[in-house]
């Protein structure tokens, strides 16, 4: 920000989606953010009435770090580098009292739907082989989403299934065994309902236009994420 010791404006951090950054940006430089699901691998720059500014996103769930450096000159930005830095948790070594947290939370028993259970016991078993590339990545037909969307309509006897299109969760190659923790990953949401429901054609149209609307309207602000999986 201004002051004594910087002349060029500020560069913020934000916990936003890429779109709403790129009409946030007429006051700074450069916005880092964090929050969409898909990892941007070059800066976009948009103009604004205050000059232009770099809009970067290195993706959710570090997955990456991004790192920005700036060329300033006379108190304005003459240039740029940007690139995605891999994070790799095996790299990395774990903090203690986080490792000791979750050590303990997966050694505790759990009791749920009259079942009791060592936490640990339940993450690690193994569901099925899996044959194919499963994944969650961009707005329609990620492969981990279709197995969600089938699996809904074998098990609830329903000739469609919704599934929230959320895009994060692990990749999975073929010839991995397929955990409970692996499902979890993927399904661990704060809104887990699954609800068996009558909808006409017509009814079942406006959901997926409403959908439709959240995700590509032209106002970032009206654009909401998506749940485009059918």
């Amino acid at each position: 920000s201004k002051g004594r010791a910087s002349r060029y404006r500020a560069l913020a951090q934000r916990h936003g989606r890429r779109p709403e950054d790129g009409q946030q940006g007429t006051r700074h430089d450069a916005i880092m953010g964090g929050h969409t699901h898909d990892a941007v691998p070059y800066p976009t720059t948009v103009k604004n009435s205050g000059g232009q500014t770099l809009v970067c996103n290195a993706g959710s769930n570090s997955k990456f770090l991004g790192v920005l450096d700036l060329d300033v000159k006379g108190g304005k930005v003459a240039g740029f580098q940007y690139k995605l830095l891999p994070v790799f948790s095996n790299f990395l070594e774990a903090d203690k009292d986080m490792q000791d947290f979750l050590d303990k939370a997966h050694a505790q028993t759990v009791k749920f739907q009259g079942k009791e259970f060592v936490a640990n016991d339940r993450l690690n078993k193994v569901l099925a082989k899996n044959d194919t590339m499963l994944f969650r990545r961009g707005n329609f037909s990620g492969t981990w989403d279709q197995l969600i969307c089938d699996g809904l309509i074998e098990t609830q006897n329903c000739e469609i299934s919704f599934s929230p299109g959320v895009r994060w969760g692990t990749s999975l190659v073929p010839g991995q065994d397929i955990t409970y923790e692996d499902l979890m990953t993927e399904v661990g949401l704060t809104y887990p309902n699954v609800t068996v429901n009558e909808f006409t054609g017509e009814r079942i149209k406006e959901i997926l236009e409403d959908v439709c609307d959240n995700i590509f309207n032209p106002d970032p602000f009206y654009q909401h994420g998506g749940d485009m999986k059918l």
